[in-house]
């Protein structure tokens, strides 16, 4: 920067002394050339001086932004329950540099945790809609931390677990729900055995009170067949009884059976 000053002064001299020479050839006088040479120094100086006030403008502005971006780090830190953010000392230019790329870096990472919360909620209401649970208890107000984004992902991943072994669940028992009803020659008589057997297997509410149900109505089922084969061999019996003491002859008794 020393050569480039130096070098600067050097043009001012030789442009001044080209203008003397300049002046003295054309025979201006002394009183006009010192006239002149004051007028050159003025716009000079006018020059210079923009050029300052443009420097020292833009000085002010980095500092302005610099003290924004400090502001902003400050707030973005405790949205994101961070530590403070410790930034090396260093040229205003640099430092600005610096402190613009770590807002964008937080502003970042802000969005990113607003968009999976969004994600997870959504997640989350198609799944209690499903299973007929309670949403996830969160603020939604705050930008959510690392831990609880973690603790709504290992909940959402709990759901669908959950879901998948309700669903495998409801659908095995659906199908011997299916077949003991045609065996049993039984029509669907409540709302709920009707939904069972004639809804769409992914509208099904695959609540905790419904699974519960679904067992139960099973459970029933099973008994009246148990039942129902008791009485059947409580008859075999006696068909067998009345034959042996009526003598009835064995190719008689197969024809019969």
């Amino acid at each position: 920067s020393e050569v480039l000053a130096n070098e600067a002064v050097s043009c001012l001299n030789r442009a001044m002394a080209a203008l003397r020479d300049i002046w003295e050839e054309i025979g201006i006088p002394e009183e006009q050339r010192l006239e002149r040479t004051d007028v050159v120094r003025k716009h000079i100086k006018s020059l210079l001086d923009m050029m300052v006030a443009e420097e020292e403008s833009l000085k002010e502005r980095l500092l302005k932004s610099i003290a924004l971006c400090r502001k902003e780090l400050d707030t973005l830190c405790k949205e994101l329950q961070l530590g403070p953010f410790e930034i090396e000392e260093s040229t205003i230019l640099q430092m600005e540099k610096n402190l613009r790329t770590c807002v964008e870096v937080l502003q970042k990472q802000k969005r990113d945790r607003k968009q999976e919360l969004k994600a997870l909620q959504e997640q989350d209401r198609a799944l209690c809609d499903i299973l007929c649970t309670a949403l996830f208890t969160i603020d939604t107000g705050s930008v959510p931390s690392l831990d609880d984004l973690d603790r709504y992902r290992r909940h959402v991943a709990s759901l669908n677990t959950l879901k998948e072994q309700r669903r495998e669940e409801f659908v095995s028992n659906k199908r011997q729900i299916v077949l003991l009803m045609e065996e049993l020659d039984h029509t669907p008589d409540t709302s709920f055995e009707r939904d069972v057997v004639c809804e769409d297997e992914e509208a099904f509410c695959l609540s905790e009170d419904n699974i519960m149900a679904l067992q139960n109505l099973l459970q029933q089922l099973e008994r009246r067949r148990a039942l129902n084969e008791a009485v059947c061999a409580e008859l075999r019996s006696r068909i067998l009884a009345l034959w042996e003491r009526l003598q009835i002859p064995q190719e008689q008794r197969d024809s019969s059976a």
